[in-house]
């Protein structure tokens, strides 16, 4: 019996490639360094994967910033504003398309399908000039098999890859990207020339866009394409690797039904559905890699459970044509439990990361040949037990706090119009207010205290003192810049979901869980194990502290329920918005005492409110009346002049554009400038929308510092479609990755643009 793994973790497991990222990206190393540093991460997870026994191990899933720009790179679609001119795509162009550059900005960045992952969105029209521009799959072959490992490299497959890019700007939306296919699919065939040549004997094609709900003509693209490619595909094993939710009836005949395809792999654990229509009928002769084991949660899997699904599964497909796998890539999970040497033994022995998961694809194959490692299977069966039965778990005080909820929708009593007269009177803000969003630069001095406050070298005093220098230090920076509406930097938190995880109750919290975001940007999720409660105040200290320090009105800043839900690894013993409920009492308590600690401004941040969107448009109505109802309970107690914020970015929002409103926050800022300000185009279209709003002003996540007449030109086109009286001015996110060499001057762009125009519409009057 088979085994196979998706896809792996990059970042390695003390986030080698984070910092060999930002050392080259800072000018300290070479390109010879990151690849030698990326060389080595490869060489240990191809070893690791072999070592464990795995048959079908993934290459070509290592990239140094996202798997959609490797595809961008190796099909030659640069937008013409990098200057690309043909041949190998480099470092240079590669980052520049990632991250921008002093002269030109970046690509849009959106979240990779429901996940807090995220990827660069191709940009493309009927000019593209398709070329074969980066040899990266071909080469990561050659590297395994030389190695002695044979490994089944990884494309994105051509379909999914054009439906998940963007017409380029000037190009008329109604654009077909589909057309693309005949341009795009010559490249493919190189590819996969080039790899039958080197040796490969397998390869994967993942198209995950097939669990998405797809009209007739996008599911007759994926027939066309894998008709045309067929020709080059023989010789080889192809399969067609799909994730993250059941795949529809109709997707799952249209890929069973590919010409030149060995094998299908399905997500089993988020697409529990797609078992009935494998048992209903799979084609004869062909590979079912059949997606056991969580590639997105930490907790340990359920063997006796895999092994009753994946017996089922035999009779259907046959014994020599089943492989388990991984549900998804593991790049989702963290990298190695052996690395958690100080997380609680109990909670500890309910989780495995993706070393672990690799260990249990092989243990369930082993099991299936008849070879069940009794010892493995017992210790898991003992885990799960001790899962179930702990105290820890289960608190009663909250699961009857939250199953009171029910029976109201808990708004607020009063309109937002009312609420933000109300406001205006206490806060006397100027039109086109100006504001941040939360976090401002961390400085290497800042970790360095908070790290040893940790480990217990700088005592709490000590502390206090250093992060209260550095709340002065920011306060002081936004009051020189003339900024309205302040905020205190946010320089006690590493994160701000761990930040709110590590003092509630129910969460437990690793060392090195790190999960790549993008880039080099890594977080580390919290857990949640059990009930979710507030034992005392958690920001209370801070934000009253930073609000005495000036007369401005001064955030008190929040993570929203739903996204400490969402940018957690959550609890899979019960539903999602049971947890989420829980976890909107708690903040609720920490706004109402922010309230009477004399913050007027208090920020909820629910920046993976769209993230946790379901794929399937089937289920987007009862995940977003949970998911707004929790954001509801949070501030539904404060008093009309009590200010509350929102903010949400990198998703595509348009679609959910009326659940944002019913939130009822008073203001929302929101990512609009590295989308090319494509929010702007629903109130275009007609959509009233009465609270305050801030769609950002300028990128955050590039180093590039816009100009004032950038920022003011943006502005204007805001105000073609909101009135000035809700319009507020801010950048698209946190602070917390930039410099204060690239922050002081952006801000003061964003002031200066702000007060150019309250000029020019004050004598317009």
């Amino acid at each position: 019996m088979a085994s196979h793994i998706v896809g792996y973790p990059r970042m390695g497991p003390k986030r080698e490639l984070k910092f060999a990222l930002e050392s080259f990206w800072d000018g300290k190393s070479s390109a010879e360094d990151l690849q030698k540093v990326s060389a080595d991460l490869r060489s240990s997870i191809w070893k690791q994967m072999s070592d464990a026994g795995t048959k079908y191990i993934p290459s070509n899933t290592f990239a140094h910033y996202d798997q959609v720009l490797d595809t961008t790179a190796m099909l030659g679609a640069v937008p013409p504003r990098y200057g690309y001119t043909g041949g190998e795509i480099g470092l240079d162009v590669y980052f520049s398309m990632a991250r921008g550059n002093a002269s030109v900005p970046a690509m849009e960045m959106t979240k990779w399908f429901d996940t807090n992952y995220h990827y660069i969105v191709p940009e493309l029209g009927p000019e593209v000039n398709f070329s074969y521009a980066s040899h990266k799959a071909v080469n990561e072959y050659k590297e395994a098999k030389a190695l002695g490992v044979d490994t089944v490299p990884v494309l994105v497959g051509p379909v999914s890859y054009l439906l998940l890019s963007k017409a380029a700007k000037g190009v008329d939306k109604s654009f077909d990207l589909l057309s693309l296919l005949p341009k795009i699919l010559p490249v493919y065939k190189e590819v996969i020339t080039e790899l039958k040549a080197a040796g490969a004997t397998w390869i994967q094609l993942d198209e995950p866009v097939l669990v998405m709900d797809l009209e007739g003509h996008k599911l007759q693209a994926f027939t066309g394409a894998y008709a045309e490619l067929e020709s080059t595909l023989s010789g080889l094993n192809v399969i067609v690797e799909t994730y993250f939710a059941d795949i529809p009836a109709e997707a799952y005949k249209t890929l069973t039904s590919l010409k030149g395809v060995t094998g299908f792999g399905f997500d089993l654990v988020r697409g529990t559905k797609t078992l009935d229509l494998v048992k209903a009928g799979f084609p004869e002769g062909k590979y079912l890699f059949a997606g056991v084991v969580d590639g997105r949660n930490i907790w340990a899997n359920d063997f006796a459970a895999s092994l009753s699904t994946l017996e089922a599964l035999e009779g259907v497909v046959g014994k020599d044509k089943l492989v388990v796998s991984t549900s998804c890539s593991l790049l989702h999970t963290a990298v190695d439990l052996i690395n958690e040497t100080k997380l609680d033994a109990e909670i500890k022995s309910w989780m495995a990361f993706a070393a672990q998961k690799v260990i249990e694809v092989n243990a369930l194959a082993k099991a299936l040949a008849g070879q069940k490692d009794e010892a493995l299977f017992s210790a898991n069966a003992a885990a799960l037990a001790s899962r179930r039965s702990s105290p820890r778990v289960t608190n009663e005080g909250v699961q009857k706090a939250a199953a009171a909820l029910k029976g109201s929708d808990h708004r607020r009593s009063t309109t937002v119009s009312a609420r933000l007269d109300a406001q205006q009177k206490k806060l006397n803000l100027p039109i086109l207010p100006t504001t941040t969003i939360g976090s401002f630069p961390q400085t290497v001095e800042l970790r360095r205290v908070r790290r040893e406050y940790k480990a217990k070298k700088v005592s709490e005093e000590d502390y206090v003192k250093a992060i209260k220098e550095e709340i002065k230090k920011v306060v002081d920076l936004q009051e020189e810049l003339d900024i309205d509406v302040l905020v205190h930097g946010e320089p006690e938190r590493n994160d701000m979901v761990e930040y709110f995880g590590e003092q509630l109750s129910g969460f437990a919290f690793t060392a090195n869980g790190w999960v790549q975001s993008y880039g080099s940007r890594c977080v580390k999720p919290p857990v949640i194990y059990g009930d979710v409660s507030r034992p005392k105040a958690m920001t209370v200290f801070w934000s009253s502290m930073a609000q005495s320090m000036t007369s401005r009105p001064m955030k008190g800043m929040l993570t929203g329920p739903v996204t400490i839900l969402n940018w957690s690894f959550v609890r899979n013993d019960q539903p999602r918005h049971e947890t989420c409920y829980q976890i909107a009492l708690a903040i609720k308590d920490e706004v109402e005492d922010l309230e009477k600690g004399g913050i007027g401004v208090i920020q909820i941040d629910e920046a993976a409110l769209r993230e946790g969107l379901p794929l399937r448009k089937s289920e987007h109505a009862f995940y977003l009346d949970w998911a707004v109802h929790s954001f509801r309970i949070t501030n539904c107690g404060v008093q009309d002049s009590t200010q509350i914020h929102t903010h949400m970015c990198y998703s595509h929002f348009n679609d959910i554009i009326h659940s944002i409103i019913d939130m009822d926050a008073d203001v929302i800022t929101i990512e609009n400038s590295r989308s090319d300000e494509k929010l702007l185009s629903v109130f275009r279209e007609g959509v009233k929308y009465g609270a305050g709003i801030g769609p950002g002003v300028y990128d955050i996540h590039s180093p590039r510092i816009p100009s004032s007449e950038e920022i003011a030109d943006r502005v204007n086109k805001m105000l073609a479609v909101l009135e000035q009286n809700i319009l507020w001015v801010n950048p698209d996110c946190g602070l917390k990755t930039r410099k204060y060499t690239e922050v002081k001057p952006a801000l003061k762009n964003m002031v200066d643009a702000a007060k150019l125009i309250r000029s020019q519409l004050a004598s317009a009057k």
